[in-house]
């Protein structure tokens, strides 16, 4: 079972949703339920394998605040009623493992009442929770966890914690202060490697009508709830562009981005030819592989998906309400992966002229993306089957051959 809270924007769905389709693909006859209150998880395609169940959902607005996103009822009924059913699902589905993204006690604590309830039952699934590369600043995570007693929780309800992110880049353990109680709970998986799925380079460019001596800029603010900025400044910075420039766009609005501002968007780049926008597609990183460069924000899943791809980036990351991105990007620029520009400075010219550069610069100055770990996708793999057998995933034959009266974690097969 996996919980993926998800009250702004698209980023812990679609990364918890990489990771379900890939234990998919390598561990054999294996069920996953994911939970979520994501409004648009029914536009990802599900294979064979997941399914998920709803809730309710709860809004974060830009300064962090939450709400009840569409009911009319008290936000503290929508969180139990939300609790219970998380609960009740675990109790009924009985999960083997239990993958919780991000938050020990869940969103307002709503896990907290199913992880005493397993813990003091004779059912004992192997909790374990899964954190990106960075939280927030260390001040504030550090005062957080202390007053919400997260490392408390982790000593006491969780088997390990896996974190998708190389050490050497943010060390969370020493930036986040974590107790030695939980310190060797910790596991470092190396960032999440994507691949393109569904059209090819050469069918995205067919499909945008590029020509061979056009570049492909696209532009992508993930969810796009607080993207409406970074695209308004993109489409006046086209006017900065010397009329010989052979360039297309491709701007991804969003399904988050309110329609009044989607629309606005839309009057403004009607005097661009070469300017498509479109609100939502399931295809992104179909796109972000047919691309010369990208312009984003600094999300986890966007930055793995540049790294994936190789592809030289324009990164504007949120500075509000947490600094995650703010500190991926400035640390990723610092090696030379991707070029940052704080919101507070971004302007129209400036950002232009960024793009211009990159796409100057791809083919004989591509960023060094060699030494990033992009295994944790495999490494994930290899920690289930270590947690039930004690082996690696390349060992399980052996184990499945030999033992095939043990109690797996999925049917063992000669």
């Amino acid at each position: 079972m996996v919980y993926s809270h998800d009250t702004y924007g698209l980023g812990n769905l679609r990364r918890m949703l990489t990771i379900c389709r890939y234990l998919l693909e390598e561990i054999p006859k294996l069920s996953i339920l994911l939970i979520c209150s994501s409004p648009v998880v029914h536009s990802f395609r599900m294979p064979k394998g997941l399914d998920y169940i709803k809730l309710p959902c709860i809004a974060r607005n830009e300064f962090g605040e939450l709400a009840v996103k569409y009911l009319e009822i008290e936000k503290e009924e929508m969180l139990k009623l939300r609790s219970e059913l998380i609960k009740i699902t675990t109790i009924n589905f009985k999960p083997d493992v239990i993958l919780v993204d991000k938050k020990p006690y869940g969103l307002q604590e709503e896990l907290k009442d199913t992880l005493k309830e397993i813990k003091n039952s004779d059912y004992s699934p192997k909790v374990v929770l899964l954190l990106r590369d960075i939280l927030d600043s260390p001040e504030k995570t550090i005062a957080e966890w202390k007053t919400k007693r997260y490392y408390e929780g982790i000593e006491i309800f969780y088997e390990q914690v896996w974190v998708v992110g190389m050490q050497e880049i943010f060390d969370i353990t020493k930036e986040y202060k974590f107790p030695a109680a939980i310190s060797g709970k910790v596991k470092h998986c190396g960032y999440i490697r994507r691949r393109a799925e569904g059209k090819n380079s050469y069918e995205i460019r067919k499909e945008l009508s590029l020509n061979p001596d056009q570049q492909f800029v696209l532009v992508t603010p993930g969810g796009g709830a607080d993207g409406y900025d970074l695209i308004d400044k993109y489409i006046s910075g086209l006017g900065h562009l010397p009329k010989q420039r052979k360039i297309r766009s491709l701007i991804i609005c969003g399904p988050e981005m309110p329609q009044e501002k989607q629309q606005a968007l839309h009057r403004k780049a009607k005097q661009y030819s070469r300017l498509k926008i479109i609100e939502f597609t399931d295809e992104l990183t179909s796109y972000m592989n047919a691309a010369d460069t990208i312009v984003a924000m600094g999300g986890y899943n966007t930055v793995c998906e540049i790294f994936s791809f190789e592809k030289p980036a324009v990164i504007v990351p949120r500075t509000q309400p947490v600094k995650e991105q703010l500190i991926r990007a400035e640390s990723l620029e610092k090696v030379g992966l991707l070029k940052a520009i704080h919101p507070d400075l971004l302007n129209p010219k400036n950002l232009m002229a960024a793009v211009v550069d990159k796409l100057n610069n791809a083919a004989k100055n591509q960023p060094n993306f060699f030494n990033l770990d992009l295994d944790a996708l495999p490494r994930i793999v290899d920690f289930i089957y270590k947690l039930f057998y004690g082996e690696t995933s390349a060992d399980y034959s052996y184990v499945a051959y030999n033992y095939p009266d043990a109690q797996p974690l999925v049917t063992a097969q000669k």
